[in-house]
């Protein structure tokens, strides 16, 4: 068995989704060179960071952090378009183990009860096939041994696009489009949200705003990068 999969390899070599190259036994979908070339935060470890200052005075957040800054051209921009537009599923699991191993190590996430994605609307969900923050969620709570709530938070319209558009433009685009299936079902918990980047966070603001709705929560934010 362990031949015939030598030979597959050889015929079809597993190649690193950031730098192309083939990876080596115990490596999936990136290379460990590719990995540790990434320009890591460690907001993790640290409270009142760039990030989670980015939300003060838009909504009351725990903690707040990114796996790794996001440069364009570079490995984490490769990836991170590989994971949202290649379908490639795995590398959200893997970037979210990553991620959920961080989170781990921290005492700021310790009490965190239950991870939440920023949902896509359904119609969104059918044409992509999946959510990549479903599948960086599914990441996390492999490495933090805490669930994942994929259906209490929804999107209740299908906004357009966010690219290209301005702060403003991004908050207005945002403005009312999630909400909660069932309130109960959050009060008095520690809800860690999930995107895969963070760039203006109207997003992740609009998301907080559904959640608040539910009594006595708290509410921390975890993205793979950070623009």
């Amino acid at each position: 068995m362990k031949l015939l999969q030598h030979l597959v390899n050889l015929i079809f070599p597993n190649l690193c989704l950031a730098c192309n190259e083939s990876l080596v036994s115990g490596e999936e979908s990136v290379c460990l060179s590719c990995l540790a070339d990434l320009p890591y935060t460690n907001f993790h470890l640290r409270q009142a960071n760039d990030i989670e200052k980015r939300f003060w005075g838009k909504f009351p957040v725990e903690n707040a952090t990114s796996l790794y800054f996001y440069k364009k051209a570079t490995t984490g921009q490769h990836l991170l378009h590989a994971l949202k537009y290649r379908g490639e599923k795995q590398l959200g699991i893997i970037l979210g183990r990553q991620l959920g191993s961080n989170l781990r190590q921290s005492s700021f996430y310790k009490d965190v009860d239950m991870i939440v994605p920023v949902p896509l609307h359904p119609q969104k969900y059918r044409k992509r096939g999946y959510n990549q923050s479903e599948c960086i969620c599914e990441g996390i709570s492999e490495a933090m041994q805490i669930p994942v709530n994929f259906s209490n938070l929804v999107r209740l319209i299908e906004n357009p696009t966010q690219t290209r558009k301005g702060v403003y433009e991004r908050w207005e685009n945002t403005k009312g489009i999630f909400g909660l299936v069932d309130v109960s079902v959050f009060a008095g918990k520690h809800i860690l949200l999930v995107d895969d980047v963070l760039t203006t966070g109207s997003t992740l603001e609009a998301c907080a705003s559904a959640l608040l709705q539910a009594e006595n929560i708290k509410i921390s934010v975890a993205t793979i990068a950070v623009a």
